[in-house]
């Protein structure tokens, strides 16, 4: 064995371990997919995770905002020393992934850097689009999806992720003075004021909650419908993982969408009925045998001039 085989079967190792502590819906759904499909998709998560890291972990954000306009720099050359973005430009080529997506990943966590005071509904759609929509199209690629129609279904997919994580995570965001909640949506409140929220604003952001998991249900089904696109047994892992994710919002629902109280989770003897039950329904679907539905253009509307965004939108 070569030093360099040896090289990237501890980085996909390394990159697994990183996977199982901190993705770990898709550590789950990852076992549905081939070995090459599973190792890229793991080395396609490190790279998002790091990008993410940068953003969230410095304490430094001027320098983060530095270091990040350097990586996208490095994607422009296709020149790097740091590991990661090395293993990520190979990624990529290997992958025909446009190197637009991931600048606009990075563009959206950069966006984080700042204090975050979401405006409207379509300034929320483009940074999901920018931080969750670009895996779901980079993913579509690592899974070797090459039917143009799938790819809006990929960005939509991303964005009810993303807008599920929102939900999930308002108090934490408020804790890092970030409001991702459309000011238009609950009257502008500060950050602080969701940490320790009184009553009113418990009833205000409860119903904003309700109103944008009832979004993200448009584009959850949106991603259902191109799952279609991906080979069978890849279809089945990212169905779960889809599932196991809308779920997070099931149960934000069920505790009276009280987000003050702590973040949701699955726990995993809840995820192992509900990947039986989206195999079983998915077995009976048509629409996850065969394409039935076109992209709804409507769903795009927000998203002009992104790539791969539904052109009929524009």
């Amino acid at each position: 064995m070569t030093p360099v085989d040896q090289y990237s079967i501890d980085y996909i190792k390394e990159s697994n371990k990183i996977l199982a502590k901190k993705g770990k819906t898709f550590f789950w759904a990852r076992f549905l997919l081939k070995q090459e499909h599973a190792e890229d998709a793991t080395r396609l998560y490190r790279f998002c995770r790091y990008i993410d890291d940068i953003g969230d972990e410095s304490d430094d954000k001027d320098h983060a905002y530095q270091v990040l306009s350097k990586v996208i720099s490095e994607i422009n050359t296709g020149v790097s020393n740091d590991p990661v973005i090395s293993d990520a430009f190979k990624l990529f080529s290997k992958k025909n992934i446009d190197l637009r997506v991931p600048t606009e990943l990075i563009r959206g966590v950069m966006s984080d850097l700042k204090p975050v005071r979401i405006a409207s509904e379509d300034q929320l759609l483009i940074y999901c689009y920018q931080v969750a929509g670009t895996v779901g199209l980079m993913m579509s690629k690592i899974l070797d999806v090459n039917d143009e129609r799938a790819y809006a279904h990929a960005i939509d997919l991303g964005i009810a992720m993303q807008l599920t994580n929102i939900c999930r995570d308002v108090t934490e965001d408020a804790m890092m003075q970030r409001r991702y909640i459309p000011g238009s949506m609950c009257n502008n409140p500060e950050p602080d004021l969701l940490i320790n929220p009184d009553k009113e604003i418990k009833i205000l952001i409860s119903k904003n909650l309700n109103d944008l998991l009832n979004m993200a249900d448009r584009y959850y089904q949106s991603g259902h419908d191109g799952l279609c696109f991906l080979p069978l047994r890849t279809r089945m892992g990212m169905a779960i993982a889809a599932f196991l994710y809308r779920h997070i919002g099931v149960k934000l629902k069920n505790k009276n969408y009280e987000f003050w109280m702590g973040r949701v989770f699955v726990p995993k003897a809840s995820k192992l009925k509900l990947t039986a039950q989206i195999l079983w329904r998915s077995i009976f679907d048509a629409g996850f045998y065969k394409y039935k539905e076109q992209h709804q253009v409507q769903l795009h509307q927000a998203l002009k001039n992104l790539p791969y965004a539904n052109e009929s939108a524009l």
